[in-house]
């Protein structure tokens, strides 16, 4: 049972008791037969207003859904709940004069009526839309904000799943041409690759990490780019120890580097070098410059538009590009993540 259900039910069992103290009361007092007439007509009046207003607000949320035609919603509510609420008030009082009653119906009386419902359905109708609204408000406000953090989260997987393929089609190459010339080494390479891949497929499921497992999962890969390089990449670290706990988005660091083999020459005589520091709340990744000769139009930049994306669901810091003759420096926030 929905919660609404339940709650219809909780507002009929209090009209339901709150009409049976009433005529308990009368009997007590002794009353006549006509005011018990009347305080059943009364009751009976009533319930079957709330029940065609229950059933008449079911049908416009789905013919006119409130968030959809707010102001239409209300003046469509309000003239056709007045209008039946009144109907319901006459037909009831001609079918109680003309069955239960010897007395004729009062014009005057009807008049009279009428003009006391309209006075009292008012209020009572725009209330009950009022709340309705309300209501309809927070649970849309709640689905809004659902339905983003769900879009976030599935933007950071896509995001997070387009990093794999190029990372395992790579290491394959590499193993690949390992089981030919040395079987031994190959088998190191493999348990170390299967390794790093686990941490990979760890940190999938993960928004943020800190930046130690982050520095430790790239120990890892160090070894897998030593062997696809041998000593043409060299790496250096100077991280502050202050700076560990600091979260940034999984794999940032391992995209950085790949960044800059991809883009760069790497020979024996023209060694890469790749320097990981950290300071004033970032972490700066900053690579000797020896630019390959890419055609225009290949270089699509998409290791470093992937990190920015996943940077802006999480800090308002700015990921920083610095190029010049000699240097590619790129300096990414340290999140802290008891500020989220």
């Amino acid at each position: 049972m929905g919660k609404t259900s339940r709650k219809a039910l909780v507002q009929l069992g209090i009209y339901i008791g709150v009409v049976g103290l009433v005529f308990l009361i009368l009997l007590r007092i002794d009353a006549g037969r006509e005011v018990h007439l009347y305080t059943g007509w009364i009751a009976f009046v009533i319930l079957l207003i709330f029940l065609g207003n229950r059933l008449l607000t079911k049908v416009l949320d789905r013919r006119i859904p409130w968030l959809v035609h707010g102001n239409s919603r209300f003046y469509w509510q309000l003239g056709i709940g007045l209008f039946l609420s009144l109907l319901i008030i006459n037909l009831s009082y001609l079918i109680l004069k003309f069955t239960l009653t010897q007395d004729p119906p009062d014009g005057a009386q009807m008049i009279a009526m009428n003009v006391i419902g309209v006075f009292l359905l008012l209020p009572s109708i725009s209330m009950n839309f009022g709340i309705q609204f309300l209501r309809n408000w927070k649970d849309a406000q709640l689905n809004s904000e659902k339905f983003q953090k769900e879009s976030i989260k599935a933007e950071l997987t896509a995001l997070k799943n387009h990093l794999d393929p190029h990372f395992l089609f790579n290491n394959l190459n590499v193993l690949s041409s390992l089981i030919s010339r040395d079987q031994k080494q190959s088998q190191e390479y493999l348990e170390k690759f299967a390794e790093v891949y686990r941490i990979i497929l760890q940190s999938s499921s993960e928004e943020l990490v800190p930046l130690k497992q982050e520095l430790d999962f790239v120990s890892a890969y160090m070894y897998l780019l030593k062997i696809r390089f041998e000593d043409t990449i060299q790496v250096e670290q100077e991280i502050n120890s202050h700076d560990h706990n600091s979260h940034l988005p999984p794999l940032t660091l391992q995209m950085l580097i790949e960044n800059a083999i991809k883009h760069n020459v790497v020979t024996e005589l023209k060694p890469l070098k790749i320097a990981i520091t950290s300071k004033d709340d970032f972490l700066i990744v900053k690579n000797n410059l020896q630019e390959k000769k890419i055609a225009q139009g290949q270089s699509s930049k998409s290791g470093l538009l992937n990190i920015e994306k996943r940077y802006a669901h999480f800090s308002d810091k700015k990921m920083e590009i610095t190029k010049n003759a000699n240097s590619f420096i790129v300096k990414v926030p340290l999140i802290d993540v008891s500020s989220l």
